[in-house]
Parts: structure tokens; C-alpha cells; sequence
């Protein structure tokens, strides 16, 4: 059974679905007011691995993943652009849809929009004023922190401490606690809004959430899951609001890691270092951003260059390599010793990292072994494909016609024990630019430098 870290408790403990063999799964989606950039390839990637891996060995996954289409940047930037802020999130949207399938990302299963949710934000801010936990201010009705006891909890800090840190914006008139924060905001002039019993308004972007998971996953959903640095305060405070609206909410938390740049900083487009998802996966296959994000535990931080770009890109097309050298080998079951540390790394707080390593391993086995190749190969294609999403390519169609000639042409020669003629055409193709070797289906060929 796969063991993960669970953001509330700080331990690593076996994930126990509320139902047997059915795990429902809450991942926090975009803000549709920008381009794609890659602290959403990473976060994407990442808990699509994990999906992959948990349908794979035998889980129903029911995935939700929300669209937030109203916000106050979604709401700047259609002041910016001149237009209105549903033309921003249709066209932000459908860009988000097309890079995620870009980047072999699985569609979730239900995909709630707030706008759509907004009757029953409003339910959940009014039941919040009724048990006292929230109330109205200046520009809005906040909730109460102080009305959850262990407020906090996701953040592992203590909530003075919490509140030492923070601090009241601005226009917050009002505002009881500097960690007291939006349910529901006034409306101003020239901004969408919706009725209330508060007024005209818009909810909060912490409450979004909080509704649209438990619509459709029910209370005590197994598994809540987004980047670092949604825990606090955004995921604190959807947990804040069911628990202070007499909700059981998720039962465990997952948080990948952040994404930083070569000195360690955050990426991030408000500090002018994130970088265009859709440009980039103009330049890569999209199969090089998921190795790159495999190969970094999930819970570590994850730097993106050049260099490791064209590292993760090397590993691909080693993997392609083998594909294209095993690619006329015996069917065979995948080799049970294989899959199973494979998948021993991977129940093992989804160790992907060493999950690939395994993996590698099993391609130089494999190289030096005709009898268990085809064994072998058959558990990395499994593994790969199924199990982490990362489809490998018999690069047959990167070798023109004249390559293939040659490549059947000198295993011709090698069966009929001609060595002269083999010898030959290696150093044709050496000459050619390939490097030349004997696996255990023929002649194995691949491009300097691949």
C-alpha cells in the first residue's frame, strides 16, 4: 500500500481509502488569468504520476480538479485587455486545457467552476455568521480564526506565531485579527457580482474550494493535494471554514515541492523568473518535463535550466533507444522482480526517483542478457507507460530509409556469419554519425550524443 507524507501530521503513513479500492482525490486547479508556466507542469505532473500509479495498481480514482474563473486577477486583467472577465477565463481557460493535454496530462474527472458554485458559497458564509465564526467588516464578511481551535495545523506552526507575521491591508476596515480572512467581498463598481444577503458581491477564493470538494467527493474525502505553497494559507483555510461549518473535511494532505531557479529562489512570473509552458513545450517533448519532474521527489525543491533540461531530454532518448533495440523481442511477461522494487520505491512516500533508477537498472540488465531481455523490457515498458505516463518510441521513424537499410543489411551479414561485410557497413554508419551495438534483438544503432 502506497505511504505518503501527510502535510497535518508531518509523518509518512499508509493511505487508507475511505472506501476499499476507491480513492476520491481533491487537486487544487487553476486561476484561469495567465499562460500556463512551469510551477503548473510540476505540480500537474506530479499528481498525474501519482494518479497513473494508483489506477495502475488497481485503485477507482475519482479526480477533481476546479477551474477558479473569477478572482481578482482574472478581474485586472480584464481591465488590462479592455474586456470582460468572462472572455478572460474562456480564453485562459481553453489555453490551460490545451497545454495540459500537451503535456500528457490525464483530463480530471469532473472539473467545477466557482461560477457555478457561488448559491452555495453563499450558504456555507451565511452558516459561518450563524455559528458565530464569521462576521461582517468594512469591505466584506471575514471569517474568524479564532473560532478554530489548532488554526494552523497545515502551516505546522502555532497560530501566534502565525499572527505575529501577519499583518491588516489596507481598506480591511474592520478586520478583528490580522489572520482573519474573505469570505465574502463587496462589490465595487464595474465588477461582477452576485446577490447576498450581505449584498451585492463575490465570494472568496478560500471558500471555493471548500464547497466544490465536498460536492462532489462527499465529507472525509481521502486525499487533498497542490503545490507548497498553497498549504498556508489557502489550504489552512478551506479546512479552517468546514471544520468551523460542522464538515468532516479531507482526510490527508499531500504538498509537492516548489519550484526554484539555480540560486534557489522561487519561479515565479511575480518575481520574473517563471517561464512559458507553452513556449517551452515548443522547444521540448513533453515527455523530457515529465522525466525532469520524475526524476526529483516530489517533496523536494525542483530547479529547471538548460542543463537539466537536456539531461532529463539524454534520458528519454536513452529510454527510446532501448525501446527501438528490443522492439522485435519475444512477447513476455513483465519480470515480476522488476515490478515489484518498482513499485516498492513508489509505495515508499512515491519515491519516483528511485522508482527510475530501477528502471534503468533493468535497461543494463536487460543489454547484458539475452536470455531475461525480453522479461525486461517488457517490466520497463510497463512501468513507463502505465504506471508514471512516460511512453517510450521505437524511433524507428528517426532513422531514414537508408539507416533501416543498412541496420537490416549488417544483421543479414552477421546471421550469415559475414564479418567482413558487417564490419563494413559499422563503419558506414559510424561515418554517418551513429554509434554501433550488438543487443539482443540486432543491431542496435543511435545517433552521437542520444
Amino acid at each position: 500500500m502506497l505511504a505518503l507524507l501527510d502535510t497535518a501530521t508531518g509523518e509518512v503513513a499508509p493511505l487508507e481509502p475511505r472506501v476499499p479500492g476507491q480513492l476520491s482525490v481533491y487537486l487544487c486547479g487553476p486561476t484561469v488569468a495567465g499562460v500556463p508556466h512551469l510551477g503548473h507542469a510540476r505540480v500537474n505532473l506530479v499528481w498525474d504520476g501519482l494518479r497513473r500509479y494508483l489506477t495502475w495498481t488497481g485503485l477507482h480514482v475519482h479526480f477533481v480538479s476546479n477551474v477558479t474563473d473569477i478572482e481578482d486577477k482574472i478581474i485586472a486583467k480584464a481591465e488590462e485587455e479592455g474586456t470582460c472577465t468572462e472572455d478572460v477565463a474562456a480564453r485562459y481557460e481553453a489555453l490551460w486545457r490545451e497545454t495540459m493535454a500537451r503535456l500528457g496530462i490525464e483530463a480530471p474527472d469532473d472539473v467545477p467552476h466557482a461560477t457555478a458554485y457561488v448559491e452555495q458559497m453563499v450558504a456555507l458564509v451565511g452558516e459561518l455568521v450563524r455559528r458565530g465564526a464569521a462576521y461582517e467588516a468594512g469591505d466584506g464578511v471575514y471569517f474568524s480564526t479564532d473560532a478554530v481551535p489548532g488554526y494552523g495545523l497545515l502551516a505546522r506552526q502555532d497560530p501566534a506565531t502565525l499572527r505575529s507575521g501577519a499583518r491588516v491591508d489596507a481598506g480591511e476596515a474592520g478586520k478583528r485579527s490580522p489572520l482573519d480572512f474573505v469570505l465574502w467581498k463587496y462589490a465595487k463598481t464595474g465588477e461582477p457580482a452576485w446577490t447576498s444577503p450581505w449584498g451585492l458581491g463575490r465570494p472568496g477564493w478560500h471558500t471555493e474550494c471548500v464547497v466544490m470538494s465536498l460536492d462532489l467527493l462527499g465529507e472525509g474525502f481521502d486525499l487533498h493535494l497542490g503545490g507548497l505553497d498553497l498549504s498556508f494559507p489557502h489550504h489552512e483555510n478551506e479546512r479552517a471554514q468546514a471544520v468551523a461549518a460542522g464538515y468532516t473535511f479531507a482526510r490527508r494532505w499531500a504538498h509537492n515541492g516548489m519550484l526554484v531557479d539555480e540560486q534557489g529562489e522561487k519561479m515565479s512570473r511575480s518575481v520574473g523568473n517563471g517561464m512559458s509552458l507553452p513556449e517551452l513545450l515548443d522547444r521540448y517533448d513533453a515527455r523530457v518535463l515529465r522525466y525532469l519532474v520524475l526524476q526529483t521527489h516530489y517533496r523536494s525543491p525542483m530547479s529547471v535550466s538548460e542543463e537539466s533540461l537536456e539531461s532529463a531530454r539524454g534520458a528519454v532518448r536513452r529510454l527510446d533507444n532501448f525501446a527501438w533495440e528490443t522492439r522485435d523481442l519475444p512477447p513476455a511477461a513483465a519480470d515480476a522482480e522488476v515490478v515489484e522494487r518498482f513499485k516498492g520505491r513508489l509505495d515508499d512516500d512515491f519515491d519516483t526517483p528511485g522508482a527510475l533508477a530501477v528502471l534503468m537498472g533493468a535497461v543494463r540488465a536487460a543489454r547484458g542478457s539475452t536470455e531475461h531481455a525480453p522479461a525486461l523490457a517488457a517490466a520497463v515498458r510497463e512501468c513507463c507507460e502505465r504506471a508514471l505516463g512516460l511512453a517510450l518510441r521505437a524511433r524507428a521513424a528517426d532513422l531514414d530509409r537508408e539507416v533501416a537499410a543498412l541496420v537490416a543489411e549488417r544483421d543479414g551479414a552477421r546471421a550469415s556469419r559475414d564479418w567482413g561485410r558487417a564490419d563494413s557497413i559499422r563503419s558506414q554508419l559510424a561515418a554517418m554519425g551513429y554509434a554501433v551495438e550488438d543487443g539482443p534483438a540486432g543491431t542496435v544503432v543511435r545517433h552521437e550524443g542520444a
